[in-house]
């Protein structure tokens, strides 16, 4: 297994309403739809928002799509209207979400290697 940032498997979108925002993660190609879900689960997606996300995150499978939506609740530290964060819009979590680490199985890796994309080095 070799390791790389999801931006190399797929691309995402997000999107706010009130205090809660959304992203849909988007398999570049149908063969890394399995991958995506073994990875990004909702709490490997808590941990990797730790600090922002205070409340749960529902993950909706999307299969004829080769994607996942994600509703993270208590992200936006209260909505547009009422945080007093710079930016509490929910659109550039879609670039944070891609800079998660996911294990991919060698024959992925070796494919994405041949793309140009390069594997990320992980510490424990």
């Amino acid at each position: 297994m070799k390791t790389f940032y999801l931006r190399e498997l797929a691309h995402a979108r997000a999107g706010d309403k009130g205090d809660t925002n959304n992203i849909g993660v988007i398999a570049y190609e149908p063969h890394y739809y399995p991958i995506i879900l073994r990875s990004i689960t909702p709490e490997r997606v808590k941990d990797h928002f730790r600090g922002i996300v205070k409340g749960t995150i529902t993950r909706y499978e999307l299969p004829n799509v080769h994607a996942i939506n994600l509703v993270m609740e208590g992200a936006l530290g209260g909505g547009v209207t009422r945080s007093l964060s710079l930016d509490p819009h929910g659109k550039s979590y879609s670039a944070l979400i891609l800079t998660m680490p996911v294990e991919v199985p060698e024959d992925i890796a070796a494919e994405l290697m041949l793309k140009n994309r390069k594997p990320i080095e992980v510490t424990r």
